[in-house]
């Protein structure tokens, strides 16, 4: 390993990522890890400088408060103790600590070098990556999001030909998405790509399912049936490549953390999964996964492009989808997008995207009443995707794209703006 760490265990903070973003900012790199690790599996991390244990407002779980095992305290790391009063540490504190404070321990008490960057980062995942896949195939599931991208960069770089990459068309693809990502991967990179197009498979099985954690559950786990039927048409498949990142973690619940919503490659995952999972960037952050990108040398049209959750459209038709809505959604999508690129705005905004709800409004079509869909616009700034502001779109801009949208988007008359921000709202409706 090139980089020191500073692990952080969660005791029932919500502020865990906080202390880590904080510590990875002054150069040096931070885990953030359950509070049941064991001393050999701490020992297995390597290069370890110091220990937090974080304590909070979630941490009794079941009726007991959760507790680190006592060994870790005589591991020979210097410990710091928040809101978790003990003995046996270095520091304890009753509140998240302040710059300063952090500062002297990690590097005073802890003697951790500021060698975190992406260069040094990279070159540890692809050490780890041949260590764990040795001579052995990785089949990734490449959506062409930022996401799957930067894993497949990183993969090729450890592994090469020793990839191969899947693309299914689950048919909750934006439009022209699945063109785009085979034009890209197969024509201009030369990946060893497999392109799948199960539309009808998907919709089949989605059809009347309106609960959004069954629909990202049957839409994972149908994913991973897809790959190993894909698996079994090739030989020495053992591994399953995900570009899981650490938001997605978080959001899918730990082990003192309430879920906030399942995403398909972690909460989805069915119990009887065949494949060892490589995870290289399920420690990251958003805004890290585009500099791993952008180190390993991929067009900044790639990293920097729209987030599109690995559920696709299928959380943006909300409820039971339907395929007059999700149409609305992939074609008013597409107008959005076009004007946002037009003003400009697909440079400024994070994340900008539209959904339609499940349920219609009255109005006028062509002087007679009309009960039809609304489409909802949502754009939103943020860095790690853990909060979010709402971007203040020009008006002329919004009336331009409510414009066309009622022009040519069917089974819709009416256009409305999302002004929440998260919390108390999430990033995508389901």
């Amino acid at each position: 390993m090139k980089q020191d760490m500073i692990v952080i265990l969660d005791l029932g903070s919500t502020e865990n990522t906080v202390i880590a973003r904080q510590i990875r900012d002054m150069g040096v790199y931070s885990e953030i890890h359950p509070h049941d690790i064991t001393v050999g599996e701490l020992k297995a991390l390597q290069n370890v400088k110091g220990i937090i244990l974080n304590g909070g407002e979630n941490r009794v779980v079941d009726g007991a408060a959760v507790d680190v095992s006592p060994e870790i305290y005589n591991c020979g790391y210097p410990v710091m103790s928040i809101d978790h009063p003990t003995a046996k540490c270095e520091q304890q504190l009753s509140e998240l600590p302040s710059e300063e404070v952090l500062r002297t321990f990690v590097f005073e008490a802890c003697k951790a070098e500021p060698n975190w960057n992406m260069k040094n980062f990279i070159e540890d995942q692809v050490e780890l990556i041949r260590k764990q896949v040795g001579d052995r195939k990785v089949l990734l599931a490449l959506s062409g999001g930022v996401d799957s991208s930067v894993v497949a960069a990183l993969l090729i770089k450890a592994i090469g030909q020793q990839l191969v990459c899947v693309h299914v068309n689950h048919g909750l693809m934006r439009k022209n998405e699945s063109e785009s990502v085979i034009e890209i991967f197969r024509d201009q990179l030369h990946a060893n790509l497999i392109y799948v197009d199960a539309t009808e498979r998907f919709l089949g099985k989605l059809e009347n399912v309106s609960d959004p954690e069954q629909k990202r559950k049957i839409i994972g786990g149908e994913f991973i049936r897809v790959f190993e039927e894909e698996a079994r048409k090739l030989e020495g498949i053992d591994f399953l490549g995900q570009g899981t990142i650490y938001p997605d973690i978080i959001e899918s619940g730990t082990k003192t953390a309430k879920m906030v919503k399942s995403h398909h490659n972690v909460g989805g995952l069915p119990e009887d999964l065949k494949f060892e999972l490589v995870e290289p960037l399920k420690q990251l952050f958003k805004d890290e996964v585009r500099a791993c990108g952008v180190e390993l040398g991929l067009p900044a049209g790639m990293v920097y492009r729209q987030p599109f959750p690995g559920p696709g459209l299928g959380v943006r038709c909300l409820g039971a989808i339907t395929r007059d809505r999700l149409e609305a959604v992939r074609e008013s999508d597409a107008i959005l997008r076009e004007e946002f690129e037009k003003a400009g705005l697909d440079k400024k905004v994070w994340q900008y995207f539209t959904v339609v709800p499940d349920f219609k409004s009255v109005g006028v079509k062509h002087n007679a009443r009309s009960f039809e869909y609304m489409v909802i616009l949502r754009a939103i700034n943020t860095i790690d995707a853990m909060s979010a502001t709402i971007e203040r779109v020009d008006w002329d801009v919004l009336q331009t794209i409510t414009e066309r949208i009622l022009a040519e988007v069917e089974n819709v008359n009416r256009v409305c703006y999302d002004m929440s921000p998260k919390p108390p709202a999430t990033i995508e409706f389901e």
